[in-house]
């Protein structure tokens, strides 16, 4: 995610033990049933909703498996109103009399598949649609979905508000586990990983950024210009956001794939855009320790917005608050989020259960680039960590951290002890072999700690059960 918790010295990194914000969770809003349109009589495939996550049993939808996602949006800062059309190309794993996206708040006029009207209802934030004609199993199909309306956040009571959120001159799209439903319909879970084209038209004297790879800025009428994002390697939802407003946007090229950044132009010039300018240098040196650069563009976005406090490795391009560089410069966040280019982005979790795979690599990653730049060792982190008898790292075991702990500090920083404990067992040669071979094999796809076990044992020729079970799945300090 992250991060609420990302450091900004090493000092910060082991006070972050016990000083780390909690991550947002978000649960959907208990908004009424609103019946569009009658639903068909109940058949086999009428309740698809929840993709198996046993943390958040809602989210997703199973029965067919996204494809590509194609986004058209308009945005008008001035009424807050988002105007959208998009087209889903699935494949139906079973037969589908009925199917479901996630959806949040927006209201849809209508919908196609296959170019054909279709019925719909909704069901809180299930987007319930049944087909002119059932959908046989194996079948690709498209559905189109219109809708418009002020977009709204998913929120958790206590713990904010995140997902499409309105600025004075524009918004952005952010959050982890959930997000994405709050903008555009879709099968929200990682496990269903799609390609993507994102076309945003915004006032023209306004910047739209998203992920991937630019393919142009055409002029719209009425004074609007139409944003082309393409993404083409798969991404989780959660990780497609959008960010409309004043930005100052830098375009380059690295080893002939594009970079693109932009910073807030209310945030003065200084270490953030110093920082910023060294992703592809960061980039470079983690290829070094995880092996190649997974996409096809690098670059990052900041933000200035008190209600977000976090970074977040949206593909491609991750999005920072600005609060990260309020003690000057912190290259330690961006090696965070573009570390999760290649553990959380390219390897996502299959469920989020094993989100110590995301963050707890993202951190370790921190802990390398401080190697590399002389500020710290991987080995002063972790005794940092280890000699704090009452730190709460020993309360919640991040292999099984429970639903209301996955952005817990025990997750990140026990997550990247785990992988020192690791190292020293296996020896540099072995360890680093193991990580490249992860990102690798599982490219594209998703991963699960069962997985990686297997995989470091299978490389390393050792059992490794009791190491990963006191790291990974006991409470106590190993």
């Amino acid at each position: 995610m992250k991060r609420w918790i990302v450091l900004l010295t090493a000092a910060a990194l082991a006070a972050s033990c016990t000083q780390q914000p909690t991550k947002p969770l978000f649960t959907e809003t208990q908004a009424p049933t609103v019946a569009v349109s009658p639903a068909s009589p109940a058949s086999p495939s009428a309740d698809l909703a929840g993709i198996g996550d046993p943390y958040f049993p809602t989210f997703g939808n199973s029965g067919y498996d996204v494809e590509r996602y194609d986004l058209s949006i308009k945005y008008e800062p001035a009424s807050k109103k988002l105007t959208g059309k998009t087209t889903v190309t699935a494949k139906a794993t079973e037969l589908l009399s009925r199917f479901h996206l996630d959806f949040h708040g927006l209201q849809v006029s209508g919908i196609t598949i296959d170019g054909k009207a279709a019925e719909f209802s909704r069901d809180r934030d299930e987007l319930i649609i049944v087909p002119p004609v059932a959908i046989p199993a194996g079948s690709t199909f498209k559905t189109v979905i219109d809708y418009d309306g002020v977009p709204a956040p998913v929120s958790s009571p206590g713990l904010g508000a995140t997902g499409f959120l309105s600025t004075r001159d524009g918004a952005f799209a952010l959050g982890e586990p959930q997000s994405a439903t709050t903008w555009f319909p879709v099968n929200d879970h990682p496990r269903d990983k799609a390609l993507y084209t994102i076309a945003v038209t915004v006032p023209q004297n306004l910047a739209a950024l998203s992920n991937g790879v630019l393919e142009g800025k055409s002029p719209d009428t009425g004074g609007f210009t139409t944003w082309k994002w393409r993404v083409n390697s798969p991404m989780a939802s959660y990780l497609a956001t959008v960010a409309i407003g004043d930005y100052r946007v830098t375009e380059g090229t690295h080893d002939g794939k594009p970079v693109v950044t932009a910073i807030a132009n209310t945030i003065p010039r200084g270490p953030i855009d110093t920082d910023m300018a060294r992703t592809a240098e960061i980039s470079d040196f983690l290829a070094t320790q995880f092996g190649a650069y997974p996409f096809d563009a690098y670059g990052g976005i900041v933000i200035d917005d008190d209600r977000i406090r976090f970074a977040l490795e949206t593909q491609t391009r991750p999005v920072y608050a600005d609060s990260f560089w309020t003690r000057g410069s912190n290259t330690s966040v961006v090696a965070h989020e573009l570390a999760h280019q290649w553990f959380g982005d390219s390897v996502s979790v299959d469920t989020w259960q094993h989100i110590w795979l995301n963050e707890g690599f993202a951190t370790y990653a921190q802990w390398l680039w401080g190697e590399h730049t002389g500020t710290s060792t991987a080995q002063r982190e972790f005794d940092s960590r280890y000699a704090d008898l009452q730190s709460p790292l020993w309360n919640v075991a991040p292999g099984t951290p429970g639903r209301d702990q996955i952005f817990s500090a025990s997750v990140y920083q026990r997550g990247g002890m785990a992988l020192h404990a690791l190292r020293k067992e296996v020896g540099d040669d072995r360890f680093f072999d193991i990580l490249k071979t992860w990102a690798r094999e599982q490219r594209d796809g998703n991963g699960t700690t069962d997985e990686f076990i297997a995989l470091s044992e299978r490389i390393s020729g050792e059992q490794l059960d009791a190491l990963f079970d006191a790291w990974l799945f006991q409470k106590e300090r190993p």
